[in-house]
């Protein structure tokens, strides 16, 4: 079917809550990406941080297939191989407590909110301006941007936005407070780093008053920093974080992983998903994280971080870059949407804009020095094309 076809099915049959580019990918290999007319483009954007080990890795792919062929779906009322096995390396390689697997980001966020407000008998959840967490009724309350709430309002209540400030996170949590709920790194607006002091004064004040602090790490975790948990580089513990995207290596799955604190406040029937953790799924993501959970990748997504943001510095009309490992954004002086249009129809490389003057950029963690070149060549010619 040509790619006019399939808008024609979109413009009649698909609720119109995308704003998709005129391409249709057919196939993907590592950092690499084909249309259905056979163009190739360089992929920095990785579905927003899914395929941390590049398209279709070998070992992913050979994982989904020999699952497939045995067993798809039981559903959670019996034991599968695959889910406890990928829970035990969660809970090892993090917080040593316990995990509650679902379908997505939003789906992990909406299970935090649940067991803290649980844990703590109180109603009240801190969050700091900047933040995205889902758009389900509970992340999106979850998520003080007016654009995203307003629509849909009244949303659910007990959340208190603050400025990402120390002082005024400190002030906001009381004993009325179950939570605080951070991203180390705020994703959706722009790749903006939570200063150490910020997520210090989040961690005093928990303590104080008894609350849980649980670190959204949906984009920034799985590698996407150089440690396989942004927290690691911050010196302070959560008592959960929520996981996603790069978990599946490209498939659908979600956790919430608690420390020992928050490990026992479920209990049956508190919370459910019928496909969440399914052996497919289990054991795509249990492909993924030995692939990530490697000391040598990890470094190399500390020094290709490095080496791409310096690139971006030279690069024309850009203000200032920000971000941690391969989670990067740049801040130019023209249109940001602009410049990704350019990038992906003219130079066939793949970012995102997360604002009107803002470049995320988000490639696999498997990148090479030749690709980040080629990738700053392109974005260069894009940046420069008036």
């Amino acid at each position: 079917m040509t790619l006019a076809g399939l808008q024609e099915i979109e413009r009649t049959s698909v609720v119109s809550s995308y704003a998709r580019f005129p391409v249709e990918f057919v196939r993907g290999d590592g950092a690499r990406l084909w249309d259905s007319e056979g163009n190739e483009y360089l992929d920095f954007l990785c579905g927003i941080s899914v395929t941390n080990v590049g398209h279709c890795h070998p070992r992913v792919v050979e994982a989904v297939r020999e699952q497939a062929g045995r067993l798809m779906h039981t559903g959670n009322l019996f034991y599968t191989e695959p889910a406890m096995r990928l829970a035990k390396r969660l809970s090892e390689a993090s917080l040593g407590g316990k995990v509650y697997f679902c379908n997505s980001g939003a789906e992990a966020n909406e299970a935090a909110i649940k067991l803290v407000r649980k844990a703590k008998r109180a109603g009240d959840l801190v969050v700091v301006y900047g933040a995205f967490h889902g758009r389900t009724y509970g992340a999106l309350s979850a998520t003080p941007q007016e654009s995203k709430q307003a629509p849909f309002a009244p949303l659910v209540p007990g959340f208190r936005a603050v400025a990402p400030e120390p002082q005024a996170l400190a002030e906001a949590v009381d004993e009325r407070t179950a939570a605080v709920v951070l991203e180390p790194i705020q994703g959706e607006t722009g790749v903006n780093v939570l200063s150490e002091d910020l997520l210090q004064a989040a961690r005093g004040a928990c303590d104080e008053h008894g609350a849980a602090l649980v670190f959204d790490e949906i984009q920034c975790g799985m590698g996407r920093t150089g440690t396989l948990w942004a927290y690691e580089q911050t010196g302070v513990l959560p008592d959960a974080i929520t996981v996603a995207k790069a978990l599946g290596g490209g498939l659908p799955i979600g956790a919430l992983v608690t420390g020992p604190r928050l490990a026992d406040v479920f209990q049956p029937g508190d919370h459910g998903s019928t496909f969440a953790g399914g052996p497919v799924v289990a054991a795509a993501a249990l492909a993924a994280l030995e692939l990530i959970d490697d000391q040598r990748l990890l470094e190399g997504v500390r020094e290709h971080g490095l080496t791409l943001a310096a690139g971006l510095e030279r690069l024309p009309h850009v203000l200032a870059v920000r971000g941690l490992g391969l989670m990067l954004a740049c801040e130019i002086d023209i249109s940001a949407p602009e410049v990704v249009r350019r990038a992906l129809l003219q130079q066939r490389l793949v970012v995102n804009a997360t604002g009107p003057s803002t470049v995320r950029l988000l490639p696999p963690l498997t990148i090479g020095e030749r690709e980040i070149d080629d990738a700053l060549q392109r974005l260069g010619a894009a940046l420069a094309d008036q």
